[in-house]
């Protein structure tokens, strides 16, 4: 099977290019991917925070990060916060059921861009969550769920391979060979 080689270049890096200064184009052409990602009802229930390191936003992204977060992620070109809208305003109504995957279809959207543009991207969760929504005034019905870290790196190093499909696979239909026979 051919799998994308978008897809297939893809990994997390450890290291960014710290030199690197990410173009206003390139965080549009980000922000535009996730735009058309799926969402149930086309409700589109995310929003980011954008910081390219240098602005303002950056910095204040940056004081938020944990310890295992603070020795990479500052030299990433560009900081996302990703949020979901989970709740009606003023209610305890969930917004809508699909919020939390259909950011998971932005962030992954997102991503895919960023290997088009030559960039990578490392998703992650070691920052002060409630500090963060405190910082940037985060309405209380958006939930800030996770921080991608987008830029080139300045490492060669490619981790393992991603677990087997089988390891990750609880139930399949059976393939079909040529002889019409069910293979397990």
């Amino acid at each position: 099977m051919a799998l994308h080689p978008l897809l297939a270049e893809r990994f997390s890096p450890a290291l960014f290019d710290p030199e690197h200064d990410a173009a206003a184009e390139d965080v549009e052409a980000l922000l535009e991917a996730a735009r058309w990602a799926p969402s149930a009802g086309n409700a589109q229930p995310w929003a980011f925070l954008v910081g390219r390191r240098g602005d303002p936003v950056h910095d204040r992204l940056v004081r938020h990060l944990a310890g295992s977060s603070a020795g990479w992620a500052p030299s990433a070109s560009v900081l996302v916060a990703n949020l979901a809208h989970r709740f009606v305003e003023g209610t305890d109504w969930e917004f809508s059921e699909f919020a939390l995957y259909d950011l998971g279809q932005a962030v992954a959207h997102m991503t895919i861009q960023a290997q088009a543009l030559g960039l990578r991207a490392r998703q992650f969760r070691a920052f002060d969550r409630n500090g963060l929504a405190a910082e940037f005034a985060v309405p209380t019905h958006w939930e800030v769920t996770t921080m991608t870290a987008f830029g080139p790196t300045r490492s060669s190093y490619r981790p393992a391979v991603s677990a087997p499909i089988a390891d990750t696979t609880l139930a399949a239909t059976p393939k079909i060979n040529t002889s019409a026979e069910l293979i397990p």
